[in-house]
């Protein structure tokens, strides 16, 4: 059954509004993907902090028009799904390849990260990147790095003359010496 215009319209507006805070779109094709599977990547791609819609080609390319994601929307053929997200590209696209390795059914056909349009190929790398907290923690580590080898130096010499007079005690050196 066909969609009437004001049903286009209302659809094209809610994609819009979708698609407007996004900075990042994966966008991909399927066939014979199941209903659950669906719902699974569903889950999936909400867990990773984006949205998924299976999306019309014409109604896409319209609401994409403005946005960060047009260059993603223009031009689809075929069956076409995108995920977007405004959060972390890393942690989606980590999310989605795994999922899309575990189901066959699905394959990617393009990505748009901050305007820029990345090939299918590009979204499995952007995948095996690591993602923004990990970051995080790597470079807090090598800020952490230098303050903590400086402080384990200074009380190497307190440490080291604490063991050298046990030591002494243990061996009776110092008893000599009281008396």
């Amino acid at each position: 059954m066909a969609l009437s215009r004001a049903k286009k319209k209302q659809k094209l507006q809610l994609l819009a509004g979708e698609i407007s805070g996004s900075t990042t779109a994966i966008v991909g094709t399927f066939s014979g993907l199941t209903v659950a599977q669906d719902f699974e990547l569903r889950k999936v791609v909400r867990g990773a902090g984006g949205k998924y819609r299976v999306l019309k080609n014409k109604l896409a390319a319209k609401a994409g028009e403005g946005t960060g994601v047009e260059a993603a929307l223009k031009g689809l053929k075929g069956v076409s799904a995108a995920a977007f997200t405004s959060g972390d590209p890393v942690e989606l696209a980590k999310a989605f390849s795994k999922w899309v390795g575990d189901n066959a059914q699905f394959t990617f056909k393009l990505g748009v990260v901050d305007g820029k349009l990345i090939t299918a190929e590009e979204v499995k790398a952007l995948a095996s990147m690591p993602g923004k907290q990990e970051l995080y923690s790597k470079l807090l580590f090598l800020i952490n790095a230098p303050a903590q080898r400086l402080v384990t130096v200074m009380n190497a010499t307190g440490r080291d003359l604490a063991v050298v007079v046990n030591q002494g005690v243990k061996e009776s050196k110092f008893a000599a010496a009281a008396e």
